[in-house]
């Protein structure tokens, strides 16, 4: 049972530093300075029972909950959800196909 925020760091190790965009669940002081040490910049709203409060912008966090939303509406695909493709390029065929999908019901029930 141990958390996300812990195994952040080493993730985020990998990539180029940039704009993180996460949710109070990743608010660590720790993991704040790794990103800004790196180069990059932080966005992560302070938990309530903090005393000094970080703001996020707010239009910087809705684009963060579109992309949580669309990671959700890739689970509803069992195929997805349960990585029944065991190979790399399977998987990102099946990632395709689903993201494709779901493009595809939001501009046919767009006006």
């Amino acid at each position: 049972q141990a958390s996300d925020k812990t195994i952040a760091p080493q993730l985020l190790g990998a990539l180029p530093p940039g704009c993180v965009i996460a949710d109070r669940g990743y608010d660590s002081m720790a993991l704040v300075n790794f990103v800004r040490d790196r180069g990059g910049e932080a966005h992560i709203p302070t938990q309530s029972r903090v005393r000094i409060q970080r703001s996020v912008p707010p239009s910087l966090y809705r684009q963060r909950n579109l992309v949580e939303r669309f990671f959700c509406k890739l689970k509803q695909f069992r195929r997805i959800a349960t990585r029944f493709e065991k190979h790399a390029d399977n998987f990102m065929a099946a990632l395709a196909l689903a993201s494709a999908r779901i493009w595809m019901r939001a501009i046919e029930s767009t006006p």
